[in-house]
């Protein structure tokens, strides 16, 4: 079944004649009747009832037409989204991101975006499933590692790794802390999997501390919540919540950072528009946390 013979019936029925119809689809009267007899037998039901003096939809034609109009509908949106592929448009957007990630960076910049920016979702993942992601249809991963070639990559912020504690906590007037001071006290961290957790375990390591009390959260939220309800000191990425102050954690080598990275398939068809996206998502960071946030 042709999609042109399809068009050809609904322009007939709508037209309420052959000789009507064969001056819009722009055929001749007989080789539009052939075209109709042979849509019938192929699809082996009578979709006209003939008669000598007019042409009308059968019961079964009436019932065809519907879906007729239904795969043409389809196929005309096949077209423009495949041209819109070619000329590397997005009409959707699929963006990967960790928990944290979501929360105080993408959700804000999706709030930014523009009403002929393709229509974003959004999935939660960790780091390592992004990846995966990227391999099942997202369009775009925010991961904190450097991604690992074939991607195409670009750099997206490098954030503080934060020690929040309450407001009337001894420290609350400070705007750093040094790690081994920050071992000492009960810490409210992420589990392993997790890169801020990553972070500060390495950390440890290199200045060859270790930290008196550990309290593992699955939640960098969680984590704030404790810290607020004076359970210890919370080690995360993100913004501050509960009224809590973060102070940067100073490290052997300086204080502790997370970098983000937005990742996509180089030979996406809209890898441009991606790329173009991933910089208006480095610019977002910058206006929102400061110049020294800039890769």
């Amino acid at each position: 079944m042709e999609l042109r013979t399809l068009g050809y019936f609904v322009a007939v029925a709508e037209a309420g004649s052959v000789s009507a119809a064969a001056g819009v689809v722009h055929v001749t009267q007989p080789a539009l009747s052939r075209q109709l007899r042979q849509l019938e037998t192929e699809l082996g039901v009578d979709l006209f009832s003939r008669s000598a003096s007019r042409l009308q939809l059968s019961a079964a034609g009436r019932e065809f037409l519907p879906h007729a109009r239904d795969v043409l509908r389809r196929a005309d949106a096949a077209r423009t989204a495949a041209r819109s592929y070619a000329a590397g448009r997005l009409e959707s957007l699929t963006i990967a991101a960790p928990t944290t990630t979501l929360t105080d960076v993408i959700a804000p910049f999706l709030a930014t975006l523009h009403a002929d920016d393709p229509m974003p979702t959004v999935l939660e993942s960790d780091p390592h499933e992004a990846y995966a992601a990227l391999r099942h249809g997202a369009d775009l991963a925010i991961v904190t590692e450097a991604p690992r070639p074939p991607l195409a990559s670009a750099a997206i912020a490098v954030l503080p790794v934060w020690a929040f504690v309450p407001a009337d906590h001894p420290w609350a007037a400070h705007d750093a802390v040094r790690l081994r001071a920050l071992a000492e006290e009960t810490l409210l961290v992420l589990t392993p999997e997790f890169r801020p957790r990553q972070i500060l375990d390495l950390a440890l390591d290199r200045a060859a501390v270790s930290a008196g009390s550990m309290v593992e959260c699955s939640n960098p939220q969680v984590a704030q919540a404790l810290a607020a309800a004076g359970r210890g000191v919370a080690v995360v990425t993100d913004d501050p919540r509960f009224g809590l102050h973060g102070l940067e954690v100073q490290g052997r080598d300086g204080p502790l950072r997370i970098e983000l990275f937005a990742a996509w398939e180089p030979e996406h068809h809209a890898a441009d528009t991606l790329e173009s996206l991933a910089v208006r998502l480095r610019d977002f960071c910058v206006e929102r946390y400061g110049a020294d946030v800039a890769p």
